[in-house]
């Protein structure tokens, strides 16, 4: 089925307020949404969202209408994408990313990781999280400072997609770890990573909706929970959240635009957790919060 793409044409600064207001519209659907720089020098950039055919017409309307306040001038453009192998296209420029001392590369890069680095194989699929992005990089860094600052026995990767997050945590240290998704091509993506990365033990992956899961039950209460998703559903499972946390516990939240940041501390503090620090990657943020108070 055809993939069509729709966007504006803008400015950087602006291309950030339209990813922000189609995050609030579209993020929970499942549509995909994207800003790309087309020329540097003349500040151009594109905001985009991402359907299949039978859909675009409820979503060029929805895009119009919430354009329409920001951006009443914009014209929405149209693109139809080609039948391609995107997952395979995209493998041709990926690198590997470094972050503390984790290096995310795919299998046509593993003669690229240096001495004393540790390796997690992730190639692009069907599950989201190839360590590409902000919001894992950045996940990855605090893990990494985490682990190192006090002892980590039992480890929540909440919305694991790929599995790296839980991938790491395992290779830091010998820590058990519950990675849960609510998509079950994600459980058995992540399952197939940990098995290629060479981990035998130690990650149990579990489909799991919500909190209501017994996985939680089973293998809680957690000395670190990790969760990289999206603002809106971190900040409505905040309580449940914070609940799942051992005394003198830490959280990693990740998934949220650096215009969301504010509403996300906000839920967390209200559900008794503190603020320890922000770290900005590619206009995202990842949040660091414990319950030391």
């Amino acid at each position: 089925m055809s993939e069509i793409r729709l966007y504006i044409t803008t400015t950087e600064k602006r291309a950030e307020i339209a990813l922000s207001l189609m995050t609030d519209v579209f993020e929970d659907e499942g549509y995909a949404i994207a800003t790309m720089e087309i020329d540097e020098k003349k500040d151009i950039w594109e905001a985009s969202v991402y359907m299949f055919r039978r859909d675009e017409a409820e979503i060029h309307a929805r895009f119009a209408a919430l354009l329409a306040g920001e951006f009443p001038d914009a014209t929405i453009e149209r693109e139809e994408l080609p039948d391609i192998d995107w997952i395979a296209k995209s493998l041709e420029g990926l690198k590997p990313v470094r972050a503390a001392r984790f290096v995310v590369h795919g299998s046509h890069d593993r003669g690229k990781v240096r001495a004393g680095e540790i390796a997690i194989e992730i190639d692009a699929g069907q599950a989201f999280g190839t360590g590409h992005h902000g919001t894992t990089a950045g996940c990855l860094e605090v893990i990494s400072d985490v682990m190192r600052a006090r002892k980590v026995r039992r480890v929540l990767d909440l919305g694991t997609g790929s599995g790296v997050l839980a991938i790491a945590a395992r290779k830091l240290a010998p820590v058990t770890v519950l990675a849960t998704d609510i998509d079950p091509v994600a459980t058995r993506v992540a399952r197939e990573n940990v098995r290629l990365n060479g981990i035998a033990s130690g990650i149990t992956l579990e489909t799991a909706p919500g909190f209501h899961s017994t996985a939680f039950g089973r293998h809680g209460p957690f000395d670190l929970i990790i969760a990289n998703i999206l603002a809106r559903p971190l900040m409505r499972m905040a309580p449940q959240l914070a609940a799942q946390l051992a005394p003198q516990g830490d959280v990693i939240l990740s998934g949220i635009l650096a215009s969301q940041r504010w509403k996300v501390l906000a839920a967390y503090n209200g559900a008794g957790l503190r603020h320890v620090r922000t770290i900005w990657r590619e206009g995202w943020v990842t949040i660091h919060l414990d319950n030391r108070r």
